[in-house]
């Protein structure tokens, strides 16, 4: 039989795709063939991310609210007819503080949008996945170092990326049975807006109490490492990958 002339092209979601990891890795994905639904809350952003790329789809979201995450992934389906990748992206650094500091707002509002959202976006692709024929997909958890070590004032967003390794684990033994697999990518110190918010560049907060300028690396260093999580055959899983700039306090940090 004569294979089709234009291929369906693979199908994936990107949370947070407005800036930073999730717009290198949109642009990653694009870049190799793959359509993209583009999903954020700023509709400007995710426009400058789709830059008019045909197989790219703007689908304002907040990962929060249930009813946005089941309309973007029905919109994917609608459109391209199956979902085979999420990265699960979109994430906050919440309020920084020691525990006794941060309100309890502050600390669920980090909470609905690292972990909760994350949940909702993970069903919503596992439900797909599930019932798609052929069944099957991949699952890619933007975790962070912080999943492994955490940074001073940092209770909230420490938490929430602990709780992402678990989700991630479970994620990947219960699909086992429907060809899902689940995967994490922890990065440290990737050249984006969240390490100016951190202060790296004047000098990040250490476990001591002094402050260190502390390396960047580029974040499509960090795009291309999700590409080949994406794009290994579904016989092949990584679980957990770190990737973070040379020579930066995370090994032996404090």
């Amino acid at each position: 039989m004569n294979e089709p002339l234009h291929p369906r092209p693979r199908a994936a979601v990107v949370t947070g795709a407005g800036s930073g990891i999730g717009r290198a890795v949109a642009h990653a994905l694009l870049d190799a063939g793959w359509a993209v639904a583009l999903a954020g809350r700023r509709r400007e952003a995710l426009e400058e991310t789709a830059a008019d790329r045909d197989l790219a789809s703007v689908v304002p979201t907040d990962i929060t609210r249930p009813d946005d995450v089941t309309r973007l992934f029905a919109h994917v389906r609608e459109r391209w007819g199956r979902i085979d990748l999420l990265f699960n992206n979109a994430g906050t650094y919440g309020p920084a503080g020691t525990i006794d500091e941060i309100s309890v707002e502050d600390w669920t509002s980090a909470v609905a949008t690292n972990l909760t959202g994350s949940f909702l976006c993970a069903a919503e692709a596992f439900r797909s996945m599930k019932n798609q024929d052929p069944q099957g997909g991949r699952i890619i958890n933007n975790g962070s170092i912080a999943a492994h070590s955490p940074r001073p004032r940092s209770v909230a967003y420490t938490a929430t990326k602990h709780a992402m390794t678990g989700l991630t684990k479970s994620i990947e033994l219960d699909g086992r049975a429907y060809g899902i697999s689940c995967g994490q990518i922890d990065i440290g110190n990737t050249h984006t807006e969240l390490m100016t918010t951190l202060g790296v560049g004047v000098g990040a907060l250490q476990a001591d109490g002094s402050r260190r300028v502390e390396p960047t690396f580029p974040v499509e260093e960090a795009a291309r490492t999700v590409l080949h999580m994406a794009e290994l055959p579904a016989s092949a899983s990584i679980g957990t990958v770190i990737i973070t700039a040379s020579g930066m306090p995370f090994i032996g940090r404090g």
